[in-house]
C-alpha cells in the first residue's frame, strides 16, 4: 500500500464543513508577502464545533478525498431533509384527515 492510499483511508468518509483557502503571511522578513504583495494559500477544512469556527490545514493531497466527503455529506443531509419533509408532509395529512372525519361523524 503507498502512502496516498493509506492517506485517503484515513479520511472519514464524510466530513461536515467547507473547504476554505487560507491567505496569510507566513512571517519571515524577506518573504514576497511581508512586503505586502501576495499572500502565501493553503487549503483547509473549516467547520463548525459548539458554536466555535475550527480550521484544519490540509495537505494538497488530502483536498480530492476532502471534497469527496464534503459532498457525500450534503447529499446524505439533502436526503434526510427530503425524507422529514415527506414525513411532516405525511403526518399534517393523517391528522387533518382524521380531524375532517371526526367533525363528519358529530
Amino acid at each position: 500500500m503507498n502512502s496516498m492510499t493509506s492517506k485517503k483511508t484515513r479520511l472519514p468518509r464524510m466530513l461536515r464543513g467547507s473547504l476554505v483557502t487560507l491567505r496569510r503571511r507566513c512571517g519571515k522578513p524577506g518573504c514576497h508577502c511581508a512586503q505586502g504583495q501576495q499572500r502565501h494559500e493553503a487549503p483547509a477544512l473549516s467547520y463548525s464545533d459548539h458554536g466555535r469556527t475550527r480550521v484544519v490545514m490540509l495537505a494538497e493531497s488530502d483536498v480530492e478525498a476532502v471534497t469527496a466527503a464534503l459532498e457525500r455529506y450534503r447529499a446524505a443531509k439533502r436526503e434526510l431533509e427530503e425524507q422529514a419533509t415527506t414525513a411532516l408532509a405525511a403526518l399534517t395529512e393523517r391528522i387533518a384527515a382524521e380531524r375532517a372525519n371526526r367533525r363528519q361523524a358529530r
